[in-house]
Parts: structure tokens; C-alpha cells; sequence
């Protein structure tokens, strides 16, 4: 029996996803046993928003390096998590299939983003929510929070120490971390925010020639998750976008084509920048048809001005 080595980070949300990650490999692999191995990130131990921290692999580098002394085999990441550039002696893998990619609005009493208040206060620490949350809604009012899924979820719940209108939580987080049916009547997916590069996703990241692992992951990668997963980085890299940038992209499957979708705007919802197109081919071949679509709309302008 192999015994694979898997490193995750110890919140919640990621051991819960990284033990399904391990248990589809186990059943893939009749010869193979895995051991979580948790990891604490920089992103783990910062106190107070991440944007003002920025820089590369916030919760990433500390499981990279585990990669490169040989303390765990691969390390399983939520894709939006990942830096758009990796170093040249790391790879990404695999991508289990996706899970919903869409943002959630969780309220007191389940409102959709239209029926909020003008005076209605609502949480979220991504740039990219909270420009679409503007743009849509320029008269609430957004402001950062931060912390695990569960604390961020009761920030807008009753019975708890509510003080927030709403927030914006990713669909995927709270699927897999069990909550939807705890809290159904009070989560509403926001149709008009569009996601991040690899929401949904899990990204299994390896070393580069780690030819006993390929085998191993094989069963368990999606290939429409793992083709749009990198057609989303394409974008992304192509834009020179980072996690400072206020960007969302997604891929999709439409029969036998790609739908890719992307936006690009200022902080507080303006000069929003929306294209959609679908091609045929490889997702790659569209990521780049997109990209250029963006440049020429003046997306550089708004990300690096």
C-alpha cells in the first residue's frame, strides 16, 4: 500500500474538502492510503483584511513549500486561491469536478440583492463582489469582513450577533462545508454577481515530474473542470491581473462549446466592463479571444490605472 500525503490547510472548509478529496482517491485507487497533513498558511494568521497584506500565495506558499521539501505529495487548494503565475517547478494537477460556481446572498429573512433596502449594510472581502454588488445596488452600502464560513454566514443571520444586512459568500464553500439546509431559507444565489477565476473549483497542485503521482490523480480529474479552470488562469494572466484586481471570469460547457464570461470594473462598481462569448475548440482558444476582447475595451486601463 502507498500512502499519499496530502496538505491542507486546518480550517474547516478546507479540511472538509481536502478528506473528499481524499476519499475519491482512495476509491480510485484500491493500493493507495492517504494522510492529511494540515498546514498553517500566512493567509491563516493574518488579523484584518488580506487586500491590505496582498502579495503572492497568502494561502498557498507554505503548502508549496511543504511540496518542495518533500512533506506531502500534493497539496489541495480552492482554485481562487492559487496565484495566476506558479513557479516553473509547480503544476496543477488535477480538478475534481466543479461545484456550483455561483456567489450566495445570505440575509435575515432570504432577500434577493433587488429587495435590500437602500440603507442595507452588506459584508464581503473581495474587490470583484463588491464592485458587482455596487453596480447593481449603488445604494447600500459594502463593507469588509473577513474570517471563517461560519462566521461570516452569522454576521447576517438571526439569533446570533447580527450585524449586517447581508453578505456574499461563495455557493461551494457552504455546499461542502453542509450549511445550505441548515440555512436555506436564508441563502439566495446572486445571479448578477459573476465569479471568480476557479470559484468552485479544487485545485490539486504537485511538483513538476512527480511521475508517480500522475497515475494516482488521473481517475479523479475532471476534464471540463480542469480545461476551464485553465482557460479562467489564461484570462487571468493574460490581463496580468493578481489579487489586487477587480476581475471575475468563468468557463463553461455548452454542448460541445465554451461559453466564457468576464468582467472587469473599478472598486466601487464603475466603468464595469461585461463581455461574454462562446466558441468552439479548446476553452484555451476562447481565453485568448476574451483577453483580447477585454484589452481592446480598455480592461488594462481600469486594472492598472
Amino acid at each position: 500500500m502507498k500512502c499519499i500525503r496530502i496538505g491542507t490547510r486546518r480550517s474547516m472548509l478546507a479540511l472538509t474538502q481536502t478528506g473528499h478529496v481524499a476519499e475519491a482517491i482512495r476509491a480510485a485507487n484500491t493500493n493507495v492510503t492517504t494522510e492529511l497533513v494540515e498546514i498553517v498558511t500566512t493567509g491563516d494568521e493574518t488579523v484584518g483584511p488580506l487586500l491590505d497584506v496582498g502579495g503572492k500565495g497568502l494561502f498557498t506558499e507554505q503548502l508549496e513549500d511543504a511540496l518542495r521539501d518533500g512533506s506531502i505529495d500534493m497539496a489541495v487548494h480552492s482554485a481562487k486561491d492559487v496565484p495566476t503565475y506558479l513557479d516553473d517547478d509547480l503544476t496543477i494537477s488535477a480538478v475534481p469536478l466543479r461545484a456550483d460556481p455561483r456567489d450566495a446572498l445570505v440575509t435575515a429573512d432570504g432577500l434577493d440583492l433587488r429587495e435590500l433596502s437602500g440603507e442595507a449594510t452588506v459584508g464581503t472581502g473581495s474587490l470583484r463582489r463588491r464592485a458587482q454588488v455596487l453596480a447593481w445596488r449603488g445604494d447600500v452600502t459594502v463593507v469588509p469582513i473577513r474570517g471563517n464560513i461560519e462566521t461570516r454566514l452569522k454576521r447576517a443571520l438571526p439569533d446570533s450577533d447580527r450585524k449586517l444586512d447581508a453578505v456574499v459568500l461563495a455557493m461551494a464553500g457552504l455546499i461542502r462545508g453542509g450549511l445550505t439546509e441548515k440555512y436555506a431559507g436564508h441563502i439566495r444565489p446572486l445571479v448578477d454577481v459573476m465569479p471568480a477565476a476557479g470559484q468552485g473549483a479544487l485545485a490539486i497542485e504537485t511538483l513538476v515530474g512527480n511521475d508517480d503521482i500522475a497515475p494516482i490523480l488521473e481517475p479523479i480529474n475532471d476534464p471540463d473542470s480542469f480545461e476551464a479552470l485553465n482557460a479562467e488562469r489564461a484570462v487571468l494572466a493574460a490581463l496580468q491581473a493578481d489579487c489586487h484586481s477587480c476581475i471575475a471570469v468563468h468557463f463553461s460547457r455548452l454542448d460541445d462549446k465554451w461559453m466564457g464570461t468576464a468582467m472587469v470594473a473599478r472598486e466601487d462598481g464603475s466603468d464595469l466592463i461585461k463581455e461574454i462569448d462562446v466558441g468552439g475548440g479548446a476553452a484555451r482558444e476562447l481565453a485568448d479571444k476574451l483577453a483580447a476582447t477585454l484589452r481592446n475595451k480598455g480592461a488594462m486601463e481600469l486594472l492598472h490605472e
